[in-house]
């Protein structure tokens, strides 16, 4: 009796402190999105680029695949066919500043290779397909883990799948959302579930009230792109657009070493600066 006692009351507090973090999260999207606004994140032409842009960008800056993304363009070889035919060694030579260049080179290839035996070759039937089911291919991919599949599901094919990074994982560690140890998926569901309440927030605009011109968005905002204004279902937009205020928090306040708390707009919002409930 005593062992079921127990089990209920855990299960009803680990309930209790997923509500919670649940409203913390919504919370943190509210802030964010009323002090910077759109982040127009991912900036992209197309929906390869993003892919590819998706690979590159692991283990390196977003300067370094920029570069990349720059020398792809100028040869005009940024598209599935342009990958398809060009030489492994021309490929590495072109992708070389994002690092790892000869095994990003060689998954790449592969993607192709796997969206043509798959798709023949059409990123359309390829995104037409149920998020879990694409998902699952793209996890099966060498080179693939959850961040890089989720961001090309959300950002290259509009689903409404939520990317967990580093910031992400940090912001959350800090704002006691989640254990240190929290799994990759734990993290997400944590992160959809509480988001669930925010669609059609993401049309919020700030805009100066004596003026009405609309104020410079900051944090890692980017100019408007062709993919990032393509329009998306509620969910997938509310993702896309946390997901770049995270990553502005993480870039310019909430560091690895030094983080800037104190002039972070979510400051009111950590746990230290909660008033004690008696």
């Amino acid at each position: 009796m005593h062992v079921l006692l127990w089990v209920e009351r855990e299960l009803c507090s680990r309930k209790m402190g997923r509500i919670q973090a649940g409203k913390q999260i919504s919370e943190i999207y509210d802030t964010l999105f009323q002090a910077w606004g759109r982040q127009h994140w991912w900036p992209a032409k197309s929906r390869f680029e993003v892919i590819v842009g998706a690979y590159l960008t692991q283990n390196t800056s977003w300067t370094n695949v920029e570069l990349a993304l720059k020398n792809l363009r100028s040869a005009n070889v940024l598209s599935v066919d342009g990958i398809r035919r060009l030489p492994l060694r021309r490929l590495e030579v072109l992708i070389r500043s994002s690092g790892y260049f000869r095994q990003k080179a060689s998954r790449l290839k592969m993607f192709v290779k796997f969206l043509d035996e798959t798709y023949g070759g059409s990123l359309t039937k390829m995104f037409a397909q149920p998020t879990e089911r694409l998902r699952a291919e793209l996890l099966a991919l060498n080179g693939i883990g959850p961040e890089t599949a989720d961001s090309i599901l959300l950002y290259a094919g509009q689903h409404p799948v939520f990317v967990v990074d580093a910031y992400t994982r940090r912001i959350a560690n800090r704002h006691e959302l989640a254990p240190e140890k929290a799994t990759y998926e734990e993290l997400r569901t944590l992160f959809q579930q509480g988001l669930a309440a925010t669609a059609g927030k993401e049309r919020l605009l700030r805009v100066n009230e004596s003026t009405g011109v609309l104020l410079k968005p900051k944090g890692t905002s980017h100019k408007p792109s062709r993919m990032s204004c393509t329009s998306r279902v509620p969910m997938a937009q509310v993702y896309n657009e946390m997901h770049g205020l995270i990553v502005g928090v993480g870039k310019n306040y909430c560091a690895k070493s030094k983080p800037r708390c104190g002039e972070c707009p979510l400051k009111p919002l950590l746990p230290s600066e909660q008033t004690p409930a008696f």
